[in-house]
């Protein structure tokens, strides 16, 4: 059995009180698996940062539970294996970078070698003796990031850790998260860049007004691969296209067909069309991108909500 890094049930989270309570998460319940790349995702102020603070035993839910590896969220014990990074790097601006994580350090009782270790694996090894404030913004959240992975922890949270890099600095992050993951540590990643989760999560979830709308594997999100197809006479071309794929699987999209077919059935697709007398402009092999995905769940779900509240 996987065994399970973070596990919520019920979640909850209300601000205020009275006429003014906020719900903010409304019973998220979610896992995060050992070894795995977790993308957490969802528009501003949909509960993602708040949901992750409770994770790390900062807030304090109204609702439901939290466990991180097997515990109550926020005991000593588990703080002491949690690596994180959440709403932005926080650090002393007149101590260097080094020393910023010396502090660090000290206080999490590591050896003071973690530090230079961290500075090299988040590229900032020659800028470590710079003073924080001089730090671009991409610097100050590749120190974030280096003062999350002091210590080898179990599980990373990272919330937007790639905010502020620049493309080549975006690679390198990636290729970071990638490699502890494939170490054995748990990365449990916040990110508005959904080309970026598409390529390195294992498992997303997907949250919206506070609510987990869905929880899946990237592949299983997306869905299938699906056909796109141009031709004329359409009126010739979608009953064919109907026949190919059946009455439900064929959708019209402006001037294009969208079949829900795989690559492999283009050839036979042709030839029918062809024998039809129809003329074919394009056929081509299309998957949905979790972008899309991502906008359609949103989406949907404020409009369902929206109704819901006209009624």
């Amino acid at each position: 059995m996987t065994e399970l890094m973070v596990q919520t049930d019920g979640l909850t989270k209300r601000y205020g009180s009275g006429d003014h309570r906020r719900l903010a998460v409304d019973s998220v319940s979610m896992t995060v698996r050992r070894g795995e790349v977790y993308g957490f995702l969802g528009p501003n102020g949909a509960g993602k940062t708040t949901t992750l603070r409770m994770m790390l035993g900062l807030v304090r839910p109204t609702a439901g539970s939290v466990s991180v590896l097997g515990r109550p969220a926020g005991r000593p014990e588990v703080t002491a294996r949690v690596g994180a990074l959440v709403e932005g790097p926080g650090f002393y601006p007149f101590l260097t970078g080094r020393d910023n994580l010396l502090v660090m350090a000290r206080y999490r009782g590591l050896p003071e070698r973690v530090v230079d270790a961290a500075l090299e694996r988040v590229d900032l090894a020659d800028r470590g003796d710079d003073r924080f404030k001089s730090y671009s913004l991409g610097m100050k959240q590749r120190l974030g990031v280096a003062s999350a992975l002091m210590g080898d922890p179990n599980l990373i949270v990272l919330d937007e850790p790639t905010n502020g890099l620049d493309p080549a600095g975006m690679a390198d992050m990636r290729a970071l998260i990638v490699a502890l993951a494939r170490g054995g540590q748990t990365v449990l990643l916040s990110s508005h860049l959904l080309a970026e989760v598409q390529e390195i999560c294992d498992r997303v979830g997907v949250i919206d007004n506070g609510r987990l709308l869905r929880e899946s594997t990237v592949a299983d999100l997306r869905g299938s691969a699906s056909l796109r197809l141009r031709a004329e006479p359409v009126d010739r071309a979608l009953a064919v296209a109907m026949r190919v794929a059946g009455d439900d699987g064929v959708r019209v999209l402006g001037d294009e067909l969208v079949l829900e077919l795989p690559a492999t059935a283009a050839p036979g697709l042709v030839r029918d069309l062809v024998a039809a007398r129809v003329d074919v402009h394009e056929v081509a092999s299309r998957e949905r991108t979790l972008e899309e995905v991502f906008f359609e769940m949103t989406t949907t779900h404020r409009n369902d909500e929206t109704e819901e509240a006209l009624r």
